[in-house]
């Protein structure tokens, strides 16, 4: 509040609400809720409703009148300014005094209102008719039809709701990515994003808005100003007020000398990392992104016999859902490829040169069966991403198939790959689905990169059955029945990095199991990644730090598993993973102990 200084909550819920913004000049506030939509399953994403509050009975009451009331309503108002207005140039015929500066003045004060937050929840209102992914929404200044941003298939696209009416229309399919909505003095609606667009309410025409223009930039002034930012930044933001006892003025001070001296941006990317460094933290550095052609290698699908000395390259095996995984090839392991798209594959044959660029393109493959019939097919590589995806299920069903083996059947496996939604999906899918009769699950978080997802592993693996469900005499289910409320237990490695270290240290500070595996580097802090001024420079540092009930910060604290084993590099070619069989025997072992 400007007038006094205070603060008011407009809002005082336990769900999350963003991106307030005014609205019916001031009048009203808009803002996002997740209050009636369905919410994330693992801390990530909701479906979110615009809400609006009012700040003003009057406008309030304007509101909720009926189509036909508020035509009736305006024709009143009609009237009464008809008369104001007569009756005003009567008495400006009397007096023969024009309007005036102090009349001007005097009519602005009087339209002059004091906002009312007394009964915020009385006067609040949905106007979306169903939660979405949204990105951004607006209302017009008279109050009468709302535009939104909403993904309902891909992207986002435009839609319009008529407050009077309840009617709902799509303006128009946009499949765009987020973009943000803002009016002009004239209700013009401008979409801001990647390609901003200008959108017209009377005639809803929308039309692209090109930008254009050339400036002449000083390089080296702009990355002393950059380098003084992120030194800035640092003071006011860093997860704690000491910065760790560093002398990070003194640092900077010394780095920026190196300025004079570097005329490039991966050089002032090396800087930047350097300088961070110095904070001897997790989720710091800087990274130089350019701009530029790509021309990705492109993958057959296949693992190859790297001791085979011949021309060409032996096939091993055929991944599963690659480009050669069909039913009617004729490759199978131990064919030799011996050209590609009429290239021959000889000693002195770069192949990712050959490959390069023909991802999604038809492509000859020439081999040579193990028999020595010679055969060709046309098929369409993948991406080297996509066949990183495809190593990584190979990778799954492996040790899916070995704690399945190791445990005679009584134990299920799952994977954590990252601290996000899509993950948690996928194990809380096989843990209350495929696993639902098994003993016991051994929960592998090695290599995961991070996220946020503690809480949700914590509240999952915590459960304790209280009742069981029967029908006719038949046991059906227990509960919690959307909790694990066996025993498990939790592989660890020296590659998990941010939440992958904040969970297991949750698991076993909540004794919901046993660690295994080798030490977790203390990486447990939240990040805040800034894109800089030149667009193509990004720095992060950590900004929230997670402190436990002793003082200590989990950030540089290492986690020691309860089972410390390591992978030796000579038994994984062989196939074999020690720390998940350590895993598999340990879980047996306790879960036989409680019987």
């Amino acid at each position: 509040d400007m007038k006094t200084g205070n603060m008011h909550k407009i809002t005082e819920s336990g769900y999350f609400n963003q991106n307030p913004r005014w609205a019916i000049n001031g009048k009203a506030l808009l803002y996002d809720s997740e209050r009636y939509g369905m919410r994330n399953h693992a801390s990530w994403g909701s479906l979110y409703d615009v809400m609006m509050v009012f700040l003003e009975d009057d406008a309030y009451q304007k509101y909720k009148l009926s189509e036909e009331d508020y035509a009736l309503y305006k024709e009143v108002e009609k009237a009464r300014e008809k008369a104001e207005k007569k009756a005003k140039e009567e008495n400006d015929k009397k007096s023969k005094k024009k309007k005036d500066k102090k009349d001007t003045e005097t009519k602005e004060e009087k339209n002059d209102w004091t906002p009312d937050f007394t009964g915020l929840d009385k006067r609040t209102v949905r106007l979306t008719p169903n939660s979405s992914d949204l990105a951004d929404g607006l209302i017009t200044s008279d109050g009468a039809t709302l535009y939104y941003l909403s993904a309902v298939e891909d992207g986002y696209d435009l839609w319009k709701r008529d407050l009077r009416k309840g009617d709902v229309s799509l303006v128009k399919k946009l499949g765009a990515g987020p973009m943000s909505m803002t009016m002009d003095k004239d209700g013009a609606i401008y979409l801001l994003g990647r390609s901003p667009k200008r959108f017209d309410p009377k005639g809803e025409k929308i039309k692209n808005i090109t930008l254009g223009g050339s400036f002449k930039m000083d390089c080296a002034k702009e990355r002393e100003y950059m380098l003084r930012h992120v030194f800035n930044e640092v003071n006011e933001r860093f997860y704690v007020t000491d910065l760790n006892g560093v002398d990070w003025k003194g640092y900077y001070e010394d780095y920026a000398k190196f300025l004079p001296h570097i005329s490039n941006n991966y050089d002032y990317a090396v800087l930047l990392s350097e300088l961070l460094g110095e904070l001897n933290v997790s989720h710091s550095g800087a990274r130089f992104r350019p701009n530029g052609a790509k021309e990705p290698t492109a993958s057959l699908g296949l693992l190859y016999d790297m001791g085979f000395s011949g021309h060409g390259l032996k096939v091993d095996e055929i991944v599963e859902n690659g480009p050669f995984d069909r039913s009617n090839t004729a490759m199978q392991p131990g064919s030799v490829i011996t050209a590609v798209n009429g290239v021959e594959l000889t000693d002195s044959t770069d192949t990712d040169e050959v490959l390069n660029g023909l991802r999604g393109k038809k492509t000859l493959v020439e081999f040579t069966l193990p028999s020595g019939k010679k055969a060709s097919e046309v098929v369409l590589p993948i991406s080297a991403g996509a066949m990183s995806d495809l190593m990584y299920d190979r990778w799954i069903k492996q040790r899916e198939a070995d704690v399945e083996r190791l445990s005679n059947g009584r134990l299920g496996y799952l994977h954590l790959q990252s601290m996000s939604d899509e993950s948690f999906r996928a194990i809380y899918d096989k843990l209350l689905g495929k696993y639902v009769d098994k003993e016991g699950i051994v929960i592998d978080t090695r290599w995961n990169g991070g996220g946020r997802l503690h809480e949700d592993i914590e509240v999952l693996f915590s459960g304790k059955t209280y009742l069981t469900q029967e029908i006719h005499g038949v046991e059906t289910t227990v509960m919690p029945s959307r909790r694990w409320n066996k025993p498990s237990i939790m592989v660890i490695g020296e590659a998990n990095y941010s939440n992958a270290h904040g969970t297991p240290w949750v698991y076993k500070h909540c004794k919901l199991g046993t660690l295994v595996g080798m030490p977790v580097p203390g990486t447990m802090s939240s990040v805040n990644w800034e894109t800089l001024q030149d667009p193509s420079l990004l720095y992060g540092m950590p900004v929230i730090g997670f402190r436990t009930a002793q003082g200590n910060y989990l950030e540089n604290t290492q986690l020691e598993p309860d089972i410390k084993v390591a992978n030796d590099p000579a038994t994984i070619v062989k196939g074999e993973d020690t720390q998940l069989k350590t895993a598999v025997d340990t879980l047996l072992k306790q879960i036989d102990a409680q019987k």
